[in-house]
């Protein structure tokens, strides 16, 4: 070994100990201020999220500000979690995208609870039983989860923040002869998101509907002649190989989560608020519902329709839009959005997920 390399080592070594000196520290300091706490919420997104963009933009390198984030949401689960555990509840079983969403927010130290469907997701949440819930909302490639909006309307929970999660379809499969496979399982948005790969590689092979991906690579590890489309970490949960990766048709597809929760979240500073609203029955009323974010400089960034349960052929509107609900500007448009609307409900304000 090298004189260079035994120093360059030796400096590491150095480094690690600061480092660990350091990250204790910051540990005791989060258990001083969870004393303090009194038994307030031991999460506070927006505190988190104004962590995240502070080191991200003092951030200069080599490590990526992706890498970075990853790093500290790390540290600061590892320092709530000496507060008091934190429980999420999530789309299941183990090994679906929904964890994956639920471990990217909230770190290695929360406790997981996986649910069969979306709906217990909510009810965990609103029975007290977890802190929080992830709940898939919407697919680049597949457009919106009709459940979970559905649910937002009707549930007194509160949006409390965003997870932007890349997806990475695999076929997961005991052997990978493709010629052999003769059912494939996937959750339908997974089917959706790889339909062209699947007729151009396995249109001979059964594609059977399951309510997860984690379930379909149970089922394709129990069976013969069988294959999943799903994550890789569902793959090594059941044993399975990853046959093909990437299967997905869209390189860019990516899916976004919402953090459900029983508290408001203060403004971080880059802030997004999601609503939900119903136009009167009278021409020109969808045009009167988007007037006053364009008369108070409120951007909106999505809008989805979603058919009503009061009557044939009326909708509710799904809008996101910059801004927290407590900034001026946007406080005023939802003054007067109340005013034209014949239904308008705040969903959450919370932190633009980084």
């Amino acid at each position: 070994m090298s004189d260079k390399l035994k120093q360059l080592r030796a400096q590491i070594d150095r480094l690690d100990d600061e480092l660990l000196r350091l990250v204790n520290q910051r540990a005791g300091l989060a258990q001083q201020i969870g004393h303090l706490k009194d038994n307030d919420a031991v999460l506070r997104p927006e505190r988190e999220a104004q962590v995240l963009q502070r080191v991200q933009y003092n951030n200069t390198g080599p490590l990526s500000k992706q890498a970075v984030a990853q790093l500290f949401t790390e540290i600061m689960s590892q320092c709530r979690a000496l507060e008091a555990p934190l429980a999420v509840a999530y789309l299941g079983p183990e090994g679906t995208f929904s964890e994956a969403a639920a471990l990217k927010r909230f770190g290695s130290a929360v406790q997981g609870k996986p649910c069969a469907t979306i709906d217990e997701v909510f009810r965990a949440v609103e029975n007290g039983a977890v802190n929080f819930g992830m709940v898939p909302v919407e697919n680049s490639t597949e457009g919106a989860i009709g459940r979970t909006l559905d649910l937002l309307l009707q549930s007194p929970l509160k949006v409390c923040g965003e997870v932007m999660l890349a997806i990475h379809q695999c076929l997961l499969a005991k052997g990978c002869a493709l010629g052999d496979i003769q059912t494939v399982y996937s959750h339908p948005q997974s089917f959706g998101q790889c339909q062209g790969w699947l007729n151009a590689n396995l249109a001979h092979a059964a594609r059977i509907q399951v309510a997860s991906n984690a379930e379909a690579a149970r089922l394709a590890a129990e069976q013969p002649d069988s294959a999943a489309i799903a994550g890789s970490q569902a793959g090594a949960y059941f044993g399975l190989s990853v046959c093909v990766e990437n299967v997905e048709d869209d390189a860019k597809n990516t899916t976004r989560f919402l953090v459900i929760g029983s508290h408001d979240v203060a403004p971080s500073g880059r802030d997004k608020t999601s609503l939900v609203m119903s136009a009167a029955n009278r021409p020109g009323a969808v045009h009167d519902l988007l007037a006053p974010l364009a008369r108070h400089g409120v951007s909106m960034t999505k809008l989805e329709s979603r058919p009503a349960r009061s009557g044939l052929w009326e909708y509710v509107f799904f809008l996101d839009i910059e801004g927290h609900q407590s900034d001026k500007k946007v406080a005023a448009a939802l003054v007067e959005l109340k005013q034209v609307a014949a239904f308008v409900k705040v969903l959450g304000s919370y932190p633009v997920a980084s």
